[in-house]
């Protein structure tokens, strides 16, 4: 079988975006997707404008810009009748368009770019050489009719998302103890008072996104924590039809609101990664780690990592980079580009899990909005 110079993992955000720079570069590109898409995702389905600017850097994003609806900042509201509403400024706007609708033509984007995307396939793990007395990836070992098959690479790009069998079966991310929330999401038609901005609405112990989308349709999504002993998520519809009912704001709103199919539920949310890979193997997306998206950045986030993971690849395979030190090199980029964003996020996490916290920043936003907008600015990665 002829080797690929790079196997992606997840043909998602990450996966083909990096599959799009690799096989641009020239690259031969393999890319492996466990779904057929278009398919369904559970997400707030919006691009912030920093998510469109790394768009932007790679590709015409105006097919993509048609499809959704432009959001202009964010709407904060918080316990007491808190209320913030931020825009982005500038002239920028992000875009409220389904992850369906925006995986969809993002991997349509890789094949035209020239890489090989192969869907319905599952990934079962990696496969390892020894080279120079250094173990290394050398592919991947997909399920075929009858028994596992390997597919050769000079390297592989661990796309797969929160779950990645890569991430988690060679060691590299595990799901923290603390915290453990999970996300319950729907759509619906018939809500009332929408407007141009993304809406977070946090409360004690619990927060809800909201997310207006073309043609009518609201995308809602409930994130509460959840420990053993804990109700149990048996009825993630009811659940969250009865936290929107009961919340001040949203519940006038969604009086007349009709799901448009069946809530979707994810979790335990948190990925720590505790590197970005090994020699032969890079990490991308969620599967470098994922922090709870109250924030709106998470595909931003996942776009610029693979920008990273693809640029790093590029370097090994023109032998200006070592294979064995590519992981090295790459987490280094990471921390450069990311920490301050990580440190943000996890701030706002911590505040959220605290009554306190949530208290002291309803307190702090009533008495200092424009604090309050710059952070809705830097959320959306203006």
């Amino acid at each position: 079988m002829p080797m690929d110079d790079v196997v992606i993992v997840g043909g998602g955000p990450a996966g083909a975006l990096a599959a799009v720079i690799l096989a641009r570069a020239g690259a031969r590109v393999r890319v492996f997707e466990r779904a057929r898409f278009p398919r369904h995702k559970l997400c707030g389905d919006t691009l912030n404008p920093g998510a469109l600017a790394v768009l932007a850097r790679h590709l015409d994003a105006a097919p993509l810009v048609a499809c959704g609806d432009a959001i202009d900042g964010m709407i904060l509201t918080g316990p007491g009748g808190v209320r913030v509403r931020g825009r982005y400024g500038r002239g920028l706007a992000g875009r409220a368009v389904t992850r369906e609708v925006f995986d969809d033509w993002l991997l349509s984007q890789a094949v035209r770019a020239g890489a090989q995307v192969e869907e319905g396939v599952r990934v079962r793990g990696a496969t390892t050489m020894v080279e120079r007395g250094v173990e290394r990836v050398a592919g991947v070992s997909v399920q075929g009719a009858q028994m596992p098959v390997s597919h050769p690479s000079r390297m592989v790009i661990a796309a797969d998302g929160r779950r990645s069998c890569l991430a988690f079966g060679r060691g590299h991310a595990r799901q923290p103890a603390r915290p453990r929330r999970w996300a319950i999401g729907a759509y619906f038609t018939g809500v009332h008072g929408g407007t141009t901005a993304g809406e977070m609405h946090v409360r004690e112990g619990h927060y809800i996104g909201v997310a207006p989308l073309p043609g009518g349709l609201t995308n809602a999504c409930l994130v509460v924590p959840h420990a053993p002993g804990d109700e149990a998520l048996k009825a993630p519809s009811g659940l969250l039809d009865r936290y929107l009912r009961a919340d001040p704001e949203l519940a006038g709103r969604f009086a007349e609101a009709r799901p448009e199919g069946p809530a979707v539920m994810l979790g335990p949310m948190a990925v720590d990664s505790t590197s970005a890979g090994e020699a032969g193997l890079l990490l991308a997306g969620d599967a470098a780690g994922f922090i709870d998206p109250m924030t709106g950045d998470g595909l931003r986030l996942a776009l610029t990592g693979a920008e990273l993971a693809a640029e790093t690849t590029i370097e090994v395979l023109a032998g200006r980079l070592a294979p064995e030190r590519a992981h090295v090199v790459l987490a280094e980029r990471r921390r450069a580009a990311f920490q301050s964003k990580w440190r943000f996020n996890r701030t706002l996490r911590f505040l959220v899990a605290s009554p306190r916290g949530v208290g002291a920043a309803a307190v702090a936003a009533r008495a200092l909005p424009s604090m309050f907008e710059r952070v809705i600015r830097y959320a959306g990665d203006c």
